[in-house]
């Protein structure tokens, strides 16, 4: 019989990478009273505004908690909601000047780990793992496509 170690597992080691790096950000973003997900909705707004419809799919959330963090959000006055003009179905998030304020913090704080991390990994490694990256979401992105047909 076969049994694998979970580390030796593709999905496993993302998982676990992924876990380490979203405690890290909460964990700073929490000495700002904020989250990492308030954080990562704070770089998606852009400044034409994004439908909240968007937000989710890019996110990873639920409708249910996305709706709690954009609540949050407002709350603290780093968002606020507009009708699109267009569009009176579509409700458009933009950010408040505060909310422009603290996107500034968060990217510097997302773009000094990202420099950590290119500058301790060799260019040709990390060409690999874009590639091993762009290979994974392929391959997800198939069984999505099998399991829809089957709904």
């Amino acid at each position: 019989m076969n049994t694998s170690k979970a580390e030796e597992y593709i999905d496993f080691n993302l998982r676990h990478a992924w876990h380490k790096i979203s405690r890290m950000y909460n964990q700073k973003a929490a000495a700002h009273g904020m989250t990492m997900s308030i954080g990562f909705i704070l770089l998606i707004v852009d400044k034409e505004g994004t439908p909240s419809t968007q937000l989710g799919p890019r996110m990873g959330m639920e409708p249910t908690s996305l709706s709690r963090t954009l609540r949050t959000m407002e709350t603290k006055g780093l968002i606020y909601r507009k009708i699109d003009e267009d569009d009176k179905r579509k409700v458009l998030i933009f950010l408040t000047e505060q909310g422009v304020e603290i996107r500034r913090e968060v990217k510097k704080v997302v773009k000094e780990f990202n420099e950590r991390l290119l500058q301790s990994i060799p260019k040709s490694k990390l060409k690999v793992f874009f590639e091993v990256m762009e290979k994974i979401d392929d391959s997800v992105e198939e069984e999505l496509t099998k399991a829809s047909k089957f709904l």
